[in-house]
């Protein structure tokens, strides 16, 4: 399975690859995949596991409903972000179960700037899981910190969050989380795009982590003066881990759609 993902991978980079895209097409492509970018977004993503630590034989799927709102409240350029999970997990000893995962709610204010801009703002995780096994059962709040750099060849950045528990279930494990996402792009042709975005998770509060190192492929579509979507897939190795559940390895695709309302 690896080796044909990786030949897939290889051959499609193969086929796209010329010189970087410049121009209206090269801002266009960075735009797409720029988190700061101030359009209603919608983003269908979905992170399958085929393998994970400890849990042989069992896989696990995440898929994540996310939106992106602009707004201008207090005066100040902001961008209101949800994530809500369809979750599928093992169950033990057998068997598997399928729901929503928690809300996860983020206010980020912008600061743009000449060569690097950056968002930072609150946080907020609502217990909406529908089983203990796709939820962590507590009220969390925390802060999420980005910082973004196009380049003539793509983008470079980075966010960050922190996320701790203060009320929920008393029965469940609190909760102390830190998440680094790197953010790296490469410009193609045509529209065409590779990358590597896998996200990093530290569990404070009991000591677990994985660090995932991803490389993948994408390509941003102009569907008219109004739409962008954006089509990606992203293998990603986990490098480095602690405990049990974390993913071996797993596939990150997904669909960005991009309005320019307005314009």
């Amino acid at each position: 399975m690896l080796k044909r993902i990786a030949t897939f991978l290889t051959g499609f980079a193969a086929v796209a690859w010329s010189a970087p895209s410049i121009g209206q097409e090269h801002e266009d492509v960075n735009a797409a995949n720029n988190p700061l970018t101030p359009k209603i977004t919608i983003n269908l993503h979905d992170y399958y596991v085929p393998e994970l630590d400890g849990l042989d034989g069992r896989y696990a799927n995440q898929f994540l409903l996310r939106g992106l709102i602009p707004s201008d409240l207090f005066g100040k350029p902001q961008l209101f972000r949800f994530t809500l999970p369809i979750a599928t997990a093992p169950e033990f000893p057998d068997g598997y179960v399928t729901g929503l995962g928690d809300l996860t709610l983020m206010d980020i204010f912008v600061f743009p700037g000449k060569t690097v801009s950056f968002g930072a703002g609150p946080l907020v995780v609502l217990p909406t899981a529908t089983d203990d096994l796709l939820g962590a059962g507590k009220w969390q709040a925390g802060v999420v910190g980005l910082g973004i750099a196009p380049q003539k060849w793509g983008l470079i950045g980075g966010l960050l969050t922190y996320q701790a528990s203060f009320a929920g279930d008393g029965d469940r494990e609190d909760v102390s989380l830190a998440t680094f996402q790197p953010i790296v792009n490469y410009n193609l042709a045509n529209g065409f795009y590779l990358r590597s975005t896998a996200t990093w998770s530290f569990n404070l509060e009991n000591g677990d982590y994985y660090i995932p190192v991803g490389f993948g492929v994408g390509k941003v579509f102009q569907i008219n003066d109004k739409v962008t979507m954006n089509a990606f897939v992203e293998p990603q190795y986990t490098v480095a881990s602690e405990g049990i559940g974390n993913p071996k390895w797993q596939i990150f695709a997904g669909v960005n759609f991009q309005f320019a309302i307005g314009r």
